[in-house]
């Protein structure tokens, strides 16, 4: 898990262009809606600051799931464990991504062709124990480019209209926006929706 969490946490940051003056995103997991009767049925629920090579990030724990989530330029990593005496299922079709503004989408993960992105995907299961890492990617943002030099691209998660020669003022907008990944999981054949809140916490000008 160590292993996982130190590869994944190098890609903390969401670096909005990769030539001259670009944007660094610090993005971080704000808040955790949990099924209803959560606290009754699944115990204590807690939000844990994990601080990894001097990177500041946050996982969701209680008694049946542990996971950490990070933000990469494209997409959010997360590696689930199942804690439950049971195995778990993350139905698909059923997770949601929640933009800024409110507007909803699909969301594609790891082994789906980007050309079947729009197609129903199966669920995965978690035996009891064990640990899924995987990726998951808003549909809407993958697309073909033509030509020689083509192929499938990935666009970034935010695209906020700054100034990349003067974000200190401009960039205050923007800091404290969120996003929502809506991802429930099933448990003993009965889902569980859990909301995933992340929050922009700063926005760096790099060289």
């Amino acid at each position: 898990m160590k292993k996982i969490l130190l590869s994944l946490i190098a890609a903390v940051s969401i670096t909005s262009c990769a030539f001259g003056p670009y944007l660094t995103y610090n993005v971080g997991l704000s808040n955790v809606e949990a099924p209803a009767d959560a606290k009754t049925q699944y115990g204590d629920t807690k939000i844990i600051k994990l601080d990894v090579e001097g990177k500041n990030n946050y996982k969701y724990e209680d008694d049946y799931i542990d996971i950490m989530w990070i933000a990469t330029n494209t997409q959010f990593n997360f590696v689930l464990k199942n804690k439950s005496n049971y195995s778990i299922k993350i139905p698909w079709d059923d997770v949601v991504y929640i933009s800024s503004s409110g507007q909803t989408g699909r969301l594609m993960h790891s082994g789906v062709k980007y050309i079947d992105r729009n197609n129903s995907q199966p669920a995965s299961v978690i035996s009891k124990s064990a640990s899924l890492s995987d990726i998951v990617i808003l549909n809407d943002n993958v697309y073909y480019v033509s030509g020689q030099y083509g192929g499938w691209r990935k666009g970034k998660l935010f695209n906020f209209p700054i100034d990349k020669n003067n974000i200190e003022e401009p960039k205050q907008l923007f800091i404290g926006k969120t996003v929502r990944i809506l991802f429930p999981i099933i448990i003993q054949e009965v889902k569980n929706e859990y909301v995933f809140e992340f929050r922009v916490e700063d926005i760096i000008q790099k060289k």
